[in-house]
């Protein structure tokens, strides 16, 4: 028996911002599973901004996507038949075959879930891949000390609202830069103490002065998922031995050339920073004590996300597409049909 799967193909490489067109949905017939092999239906999809270098044909730590393809990401689903003794119908399973509604394997580089009470959704978002980005990031680079300043780019994100909730924690004091109001007034209800609304800011200059006031005494750990004059206003405001995790520059994603770099980077040098960029790959061996700590946090409510959610595999790109305007609070997701 086969089964009728939808998947998203790159049609072709974006230049600058993405388009619709960039995309192709297309329907494939899925076989019944053979020897050893399962079958797959997704419930849940991730979309990432990571993905759109992905999309640029160019060496990187991970292969680009290729023109005609199916696309890939990180995917929730549910086993619907399995000839695999490792595998039961039934089970929950994390997998980077996302991008589709279903897919046949032979059970390599699956996970098995175990939800411990979590949403199954949360494994893509604050239990997952961008929870563990947050958590080595800012623990293992930044080292937050009870009583330092903490200051979060992309504030409302997946990664950024963790980063902010897990330095509240660990005692520290906490800045917040966010698109919108209504983002800050989240972040404000998780405990997160000043809030910049960028987009109130419209040039490099005004956004420097709202970080200074908003740290008079300086920024010890800066957590970068923005870049462009966010980077610029932190170099400014960081303190003598502060340090800077590079988990994003989304500023810079859709350049057709490259910018300037900030001009003060002389700062790296007379305040002794330390300058880190963070994969999550790197740092797999923390993952228990991730799991242990999340695990006492939420049920403690001193962690809390917000989800953003697109119905159907059709419109996997448009929630891709929403996450360079601002269109997201928390994780993005698609929930699959």
């Amino acid at each position: 028996m086969t089964t009728i799967s939808r998947e998203i193909h790159l049609a072709s490489r974006p230049d600058g911002m993405p388009v619709a067109t960039n995309f192709e949905l297309a329907s494939v017939e899925l076989p019944a599973p053979g020897a050893g092999e399962l079958l797959v239906r997704n419930l849940w999809m991730s979309v990432d901004p990571y993905m759109r270098g992905r999309m640029i044909d160019r060496k990187s730590y991970i292969p680009p996507f290729q023109i005609g393809k199916v696309l890939e990401g990180h995917a929730v689903g549910k086993v619907v038949s399995s000839n695999n003794p490792d595998f039961a119908t039934g089970d929950l399973v994390l997998s980077m075959n996302g991008w589709r509604e279903a897919y046949i394997c032979d059970g390599k580089g699956l996970q098995k879930l175990e939800t411990f009470g979590l949403p199954e959704q949360a494994f893509l978002g604050v239990a997952g891949m961008p929870g563990l980005t947050a958590y080595a990031g800012l623990l293992r680079i930044g080292e937050p000390k009870e009583g330092e300043t903490v200051f979060v780019s992309g504030a409302a994100g997946a990664v950024g609202s963790l980063v902010c909730q897990i330095a509240k924690i660990k005692g520290c004091r906490v800045i917040g830069s966010v698109g919108s109001k209504e983002k800050g007034e989240w972040l404000k209800s998780l405990g997160v103490d000043e809030i910049i609304v960028y987009k109130d800011h419209a040039d490099q200059q005004s956004l420097m002065t709202a970080l200074k006031a908003a740290a008079p005494k300086g920024v010890d750990v800066y957590f970068e998922n923005v870049g462009g004059d966010h980077l610029v206003a932190a170099l400014e405001a960081m303190n003598v031995f502060g340090r800077i995790i590079v988990c994003g520059l989304i500023s810079s994603y859709n350049d057709t050339k490259p910018k300037p770099g900030p001009w003060n980077l002389f700062n790296i040098i007379g305040k002794r920073l330390r300058v880190q960029g963070v994969l999550v790959a790197d740092h797999q061996d923390m993952l228990g004590d991730f799991v242990r700590d999340l695990s006492s946090w939420v049920p403690a409510g001193k962690v809390q996300w917000q989800e953003t959610v697109e119905n159907g595999i059709e419109n996997a790109p448009t929630a891709f597409l929403k996450l360079f305007s601002g269109g997201n609070t928390g994780k993005m997701l698609v929930k699959l049909d």
